[in-house]
């Protein structure tokens, strides 16, 4: 059987990031998204989530280039100069794995977000989190025991097959997503042993910004048997608070909603939902 969830991220970052995840939900393939808890708009992503039963919504854990949810004192070394969490992640990769006191204010940056998204009222669906910062095998780890004690199993690590994005026609998979893919399928392997439900596929890194509508009907039409997770970055503008420079937000909430890829994703046959539903076999 095939089993598709397509996800959004960045959920709570901007208005125009939330207008987009509520249109692409109510109009096209959307089937979930994953909350920024401590973004700026993240009130109003909650409050469009509530109205979309239908909406599954997971944790998006944030420990770069956003604001923290504990105060700039319990984080000092996350944070820069301004309060916000830091943006040379090789660097503060290393210190959160060699450095206890900085490794500790990570452990409780995690743990504080989804005690935040508790609060929220929602129900969690998955987590993962930003640029995929959970490949850090010692932030993995704690996200892992954080998920365990909310209950929660539905985990995205990015296994990307290079030769379905290969076979689309639409650009080759890069050597970085390719390298990517490999480290994550090592941590996809010990997760599903710890109890997490993990896709068995995921697409969207090595198109990250640029999930234009050709690319996912190209991919949902190549779906291979299984769990598949497509994940992109809809917006309703280009150009937000908080944007990343380069992306096509614009073009991805388009993909969402064109019906040519609507058409597709009803062909396939695929069964769509959360990572709730990928873990009903």
């Amino acid at each position: 059987m095939k089993r598709l969830v397509v996800t959004a991220d960045d959920f709570g970052l901007a208005v125009e990031v939330n207008a987009a995840i509520e249109q692409a939900h109510r109009d096209g393939i959307l089937s979930a998204a994953s909350l920024m808890v401590g973004a700026p708009a993240a009130a109003d992503a909650v409050a469009r989530a509530r109205r979309l039963p239908g909406l599954r919504v997971g944790l998006h854990v944030v420990l770069l280039e956003s604001r923290p949810v504990l105060s700039r004192d319990q984080v000092p070394d996350l944070v820069d100069a301004d309060g916000q969490f830091r943006s040379d992640m090789v660097r503060l990769a290393f210190e959160i794995f060699g450095v206890p006191r900085v490794r500790n204010q990570m452990r409780a940056e995690v743990a504080a977000q989804f005690s935040a998204f508790r609060e929220t009222g929602l129900t969690l669906d998955h987590v993962n989190a930003h640029k995929h910062f959970h490949l850090h095998p010692t932030i993995l780890s704690v996200v892992m025991e954080e998920a365990r004690k909310a209950g929660v199993t539905g985990l995205r690590l990015p296994v990307e097959p290079a030769a379905i994005v290969d076979a689309c026609g639409q650009g080759a998979s890069p050597s970085g997503a390719r390298a990517t893919a490999g480290w994550a399928r090592t941590l996809a392997a010990r997760a599903r042993q710890a109890g997490f439900v993990v896709p068995d596929q995921v697409f969207g890194l090595a198109w990250s910004g640029a999930m234009t509508a050709p690319r996912v009907a190209a991919l949902i039409d190549r779906l291979p048997e299984g769990g598949t997770e497509i994940y992109v970055h809809p917006a309703t503008a280009d150009v937000f608070p908080g944007h990343a420079p380069g992306y096509r937000y614009a073009d991805e909430l388009a993909a969402l909603t064109d019906a040519d890829v609507i058409t597709t994703a009803e062909r396939s046959g695929a069964v769509r939902g959360g990572f709730m539903d990928l873990g009903t076999r």
